[in-house]
């Protein structure tokens, strides 16, 4: 299956990598990306800024109308932003996770113009205050390289990845408000790997992404090589219900120089999810994962389809030959909207969008020779 869209600049002759200096139409290994009806946000990581389209972009290479984090769409280097890394819009506001300077901008209205300053800040006291746990010891209040967010039945998550941790606020948060939820930790003061303990089913390494419906809640433990989910959502900090990637909740195996499988993931940097469809961006096996359906298998569930690779073993960068519509290299953000899969094809400096109409039918096929028992 063939992208239908892709944004940054072209590859050269598909040999090269694209050009990744900064302009309204390129990135250099851009890692979040939000699409909808509206707006598509593109979280430009190593240019330390946001991009954003006003009205989804209809064909290739089209610029940006508004750059966040530089004075400008060609200036580069450390200015409003610290690498982003994840970006939302969620009830008209902006969130974006400046994950390198320890917080979640958030800007009240979508900026129509470059350059705007952030209304207020979570994770810190003010938006000058940029220190790893506001410099002094975890809490409810802090955050430490927070990379992904999500909103999912009136809760905002985020991924506090440097703390190993998922917070939760009931409601979306205001400055400097406290988490009402902890998961992957004994309570707020507690950031170990793996709660000390190793690893198991209400524990985290690396946790990346969250994502989720009224009956599912997933978080990307790419650390630890696989994704946790809870059926139905939790209210209180407790064991995952069933785990993608591993056979067992115990298990953290990475599997870097053998064929790959429907089974396997190795350092799943996002998840998205609609009321149907689960996918996985199992970045360093450069593919992104399809489920048709919700997995129900406690351990393991295999995938249904693969977008990225021409089948479930192979894992190279670029099939190991040209960058083109069909090839991925370390994607990590990716976004599902309607019929759409954005995904942030980090390696290729550039973000592709897939029409995942043309992916169900492999999907159902694909499930039938894949039946979990």
């Amino acid at each position: 299956m063939k992208a239908k869209l892709w944004l940054g600049a072209p590859s050269p002759g598909g040999l090269a990598l694209p050009p990744a200096n900064p302009t309204p139409s390129q990135f250099y290994g851009p890692r979040g990306v939000f699409l909808n009806d509206e707006v598509l946000v593109v979280a430009d990581s190593g240019n330390h800024r946001v991009l954003i389209w006003h009205g989804p972009p209809k064909r290739s290479h089209a610029p940006a109308a508004v750059v966040l984090g530089q004075p400008d769409f060609y200036s580069e280097g450390r200015h409003g932003l610290f690498l982003p890394t994840s970006v939302r819009v969620i009830d008209r506001k902006l969130f974006v996770a400046d994950a390198w300077d320890h917080r979640v901008l958030v800007w009240n209205t979508v900026p129509v113009e470059s350059n705007a300053a952030p209304d207020y800040a979570i994770g810190q006291p003010d938006l000058d205050s940029r220190e790893p746990n506001q410099g002094r010891e975890v809490s409810a209040r802090t955050l430490y390289w927070p990379y992904g967010m999500a909103y999912i039945n009136g809760c905002f998550y985020i991924a506090d990845t440097g703390n190993r941790r998922v917070l939760a606020w009931h409601g979306l948060p205001e400055r400097n408000q406290p988490a009402d939820l902890v998961l992957g930790q004994n309570d707020f003061t507690h950031n170990g790997e793996n709660r000390d303990i190793g690893v198991g089913p209400a524990s985290f390494r690396w946790p990346h992404a969250v994502a989720g419906t009224a009956d599912n809640l997933y978080v990307a433990d790419a650390g630890n090589h696989r994704v946790l989910a809870w059926k139905p959502t939790p209210e209180t900090d407790r064991a995952a219900d069933l785990v993608l990637g591993q056979q067992r909740f115990d298990s953290a195996v990475e599997f870097p120089y053998v064929k790959q499988s429907a089974e396997k993931l190795r350092f799943p940097y996002d998840v998205a999810c609609d009321e149907r469809i689960l996918a996985v961006s199992d970045t360093a096996n450069n593919r992104v994962l399809l489920w048709n359906s919700h997995p129900t298998r406690t351990c393991g569930a295999p995938a249904t389809a693969v977008i990225g690779q021409p089948d479930f073993l192979s894992n190279g960068e670029n099939h190991w030959k040209e960058v083109n519509n069909e090839t991925l290299c370390w994607p990590y953000g990716i976004c599902l909207h309607k019929e759409a899969l954005a995904v942030a094809d980090s390696g290729n400096n550039r973000v592709v969008i897939w029409d995942l109409s043309e992916a169900l039918k492999p999907l159902v096929a694909e499930e039938r020779s894949l039946v979990c028992v």
